[in-house]
């Protein structure tokens, strides 16, 4: 079956460069060629006109082919089932007075790490849609002031994947140049999506979520944390998404929310992207909890809708410079608290001899016998209190 007419998928910064003004005269019917459904990939980056190649200027354009699949198409875009073949071309146009011999094949397509959809190079074997395409011809040699046709098949295979599937039907010159030691591949393409009929999953999952956080040497002040986390398309689909990550302290308190968070860019079924937020002004309260919200967006018309996805992770927020100086503070207290109590023993040790002592002294007194002068000179002790005196024993009387 058809699909509806095609969108244009090339990110933003490959339309504007397909639209930038070049040379003059010749130069300038190429680009206006171009402008209708070129897609540049380069190795390194050189743009889609005029390039130099031993000798004379080369340029050369490609666009859609009218076909049954559509008219005046700026990609191509198909929705068939399992098993389904589909015939369509490329249109290749030589603005150059010398001829121009040119590879055509098709590849797989990738989302780059700046977020951008690309293709893979011609040395990467294809696995999927461009495995599954055939251009007629895999090198053409197309005349000075001349458009050739060269029509490609896609068949896809019985046992295909439901869902979105990407590559790019690409043409790059036979003989790539080489420049300072390094060989340069230009390549001009346009690119297609197909979506195989089935059971339709669209799901994004979210992985290796976590949380660090960095303190601050102000035992008053905040501090910052990381999130990190990878973003995978687990579905059958490709997704884009919009993402929220906030921090929060235990039972939700001190809520932060990250400012800035860049959408996820199109993913095709199994990629992933890896995300990091730096996050500042974070009260550490011990406890640190990050909570990441995914709100999934399908380019096409997809049913069913994917659905949001949440994770949360906690970690451990600890104040150490204020806690240090709390311990330190409590250490100098309890210090304090001991020395006042030890003192305070001391004095205590100290009243209560002398006490003892004076009631010893007191009882030392008490117990000793006074002692006067005597008649002579001398001293003679002092009677005490009256005692009786002991009885003599009774003699015996005496025996006859």
């Amino acid at each position: 079956m058809r699909t509806a007419p095609a969108t244009d998928i090339r990110p933003p910064r490959a339309r504007g460069a397909a639209r930038t003004a070049v040379l003059g005269g010749v130069l300038a019917a190429a680009l206006a060629a171009a402008l209708a459904a070129v897609l540049v990939v380069a190795a390194p980056a050189a743009p889609a006109s005029a390039e130099e190649v031993d000798g004379p200027e080369v340029t050369w354009g490609v666009r859609t082919a009218d076909t049954t699949w559509g008219e005046g198409r700026e990609n191509y875009a198909y929705a068939v089932d399992a098993g389904e073949t589909i015939d369509d071309a490329i249109i290749i146009a030589n603005h150059d007075v010398v001829p121009v011999e040119l590879d055509v094949y098709a590849a797989d397509a990738f989302t780059t790490s700046d977020g951008q959809l690309d293709v893979a190079t011609r040395d990467v074997r294809p696995r999927e849609l461009g495995a599954w395409a055939a251009p007629a011809a895999d090198r053409v040699t197309v005349q000075p002031g001349e458009a050739i046709e060269v029509p490609f098949t896609i068949t896809v295979p019985a046992n295909a994947t439901p869902g979105d599937h990407a590559g790019g039907i690409l043409t790059s010159l036979a003989s790539p140049e080489v420049d300072s030691g390094l060989t340069v591949d230009r390549r001009l393409g346009i690119r297609m999506h197909l979506r195989v009929g089935g059971a339709l999953a669209p799901a994004l999952a979210i992985d290796d979520l976590r949380v660090d956080y960095a303190g601050t040497p102000n035992p008053f002040g905040t501090g910052a944390a990381t999130v990190s986390y990878t973003v995978r398309n687990a579905g059958n689909t490709r997704l884009s998404a919009a993402q929220q990550v906030a921090l929060t302290g235990p039972f939700g308190m001190l809520p932060v929310a990250a400012t800035g968070v860049a959408d996820v860019p199109e993913l095709l079924p199994g990629e992933t992207w890896p995300v990091e937020v730096e996050v500042e002004g974070i009260v550490p309260a011990f406890v640190l909890t990050a909570a990441v919200t995914l709100d999934p967006a399908s380019p096409a018309d997809t049913k069913p809708e994917p659905r949001p996805v949440e994770e949360a992770v906690s970690t451990a927020a600890v104040p150490w410079t204020l806690l240090a100086l709390v311990l330190l503070l409590a250490a100098a207290i309890f210090a304090w608290v001991r020395l006042g109590r030890r003192r305070r023993a001391q004095r205590k040790a100290r009243e209560d001899a002398r006490v003892q002592e004076a009631v010893d002294r007191a009882l030392r007194e008490r117990e000793a016998p006074a002692v006067a002068p005597a008649a002579g000179g001398g001293t003679a002790p002092v009677a005490g209190p009256a005692t009786a005196a002991e009885p003599e024993p009774e003699s015996e009387p005496a025996r006859s």
